[in-house]
């Protein structure tokens, strides 16, 4: 499969009002019952509310809200269910000067989300699940994550089959760049995502990281979300999510070493230090 032929770009140097001169951090608020490290905490407006604002002042340059599970096998809920969760939680969070993203491949979400608020939205099909998705990006003209997934998150598991993962996820990283910009959104609102994950087992996500440089030569800024994920279980022989704290740190400053511009995680006090201390030395 050869790689999508892309025009050469310089680097984004800003991206969602945000220079691009450190690594940063988004902080993870799922409003679920069912995601695979944190559900069911969060179910409550108040709560979740309140949980976003510890966040940025823990050191969150964006939260990112979402209502529906996409750990692999999990089951889709309604788009209504999932504006139920969210919305409430976005306008507060919003009104109250927070960068919020809203997690959602559906549409409707996305359109009601930006109205209340959000000013990023983070498809974890890259705008491929909801063929009206790239026309409400497009239209709101807000910045937008593209992860790199196959299937759904119910059946992705049974899709990953690679001969070479690190260049397959590129070129088809790359034509979901090329459809979103054809859709008529701006190369300058677009980030990337691997999926490290979705629809790949732990050694393909492991390659994934460590190619992850082949990602940042396309010239957008990339997300990693590694934490507390199941790569980082088996590198540390570690079953329980929440006990994984140490893996996601070492495995977000290495991705930041590779070049992501932002990392999404859990633990956003002991990443923003690490992050602080990591530059500190590098610089």
């Amino acid at each position: 499969m050869g790689v999508t032929k892309m025009s050469p770009a310089p680097a984004i140097a800003h991206w969602a009002g945000f220079p691009l001169v450190r690594v940063l951090v988004m902080g993870i608020l799922n409003v679920t019952p069912d995601s695979f490290s944190d559900g069911g905490r969060r179910i409550g407006a108040a709560e979740s509310v309140a949980a976003g604002l510890a966040m940025v002042a823990d050191g969150a340059d964006i939260v990112d809200v979402g209502g529906e599970s996409t750990r692999p096998g999990s089951a889709a809920v309604s788009p209504l269910q999932e504006q139920d969760r969210v919305l409430p939680v976005i306008g507060a969070l919003a009104a109250a000067g927070v960068c919020v993203s809203v997690d959602t491949r559906n549409a409707s979400t996305m359109r009601l989300a930006l109205a209340a608020g959000a000013r990023i939205v983070n498809d974890v099909s890259a705008l491929a699940h909801d063929p009206l998705s790239a026309g409400v990006v497009a239209d709101s003209g807000c910045p937008v994550i593209l992860m790199h997934m196959r299937g759904t998150p119910a059946t992705m598991a049974a899709q990953a089959a690679y001969v070479d993962v690190v260049a397959e996820v590129k070129s088809e990283l790359s034509a979901r760049i090329d459809a979103a910009i054809r859709s008529g959104i701006g190369r300058d609102r677009i980030a990337i995502d691997p999926g490290i994950g979705f629809a790949k087992h732990a050694a393909q996500s492991l390659a994934v990281l460590r190619g992850l440089s082949g990602l940042t030569s396309l010239g957008f800024p990339v997300l990693a979300g590694l934490s507390r994920k199941s790569v980082i279980g088996a590198l540390a022989g570690e079953p329980d999510p929440v006990r994984r704290l140490g893996g996601s740190l070492a495995a977000g400053l290495f991705a930041a070493a590779q070049g992501a511009s932002i990392l999404r995680v859990h633990d956003v006090r002991d990443t923003a230090q690490a992050l602080r201390v990591w530059q500190a030395l590098r610089d």
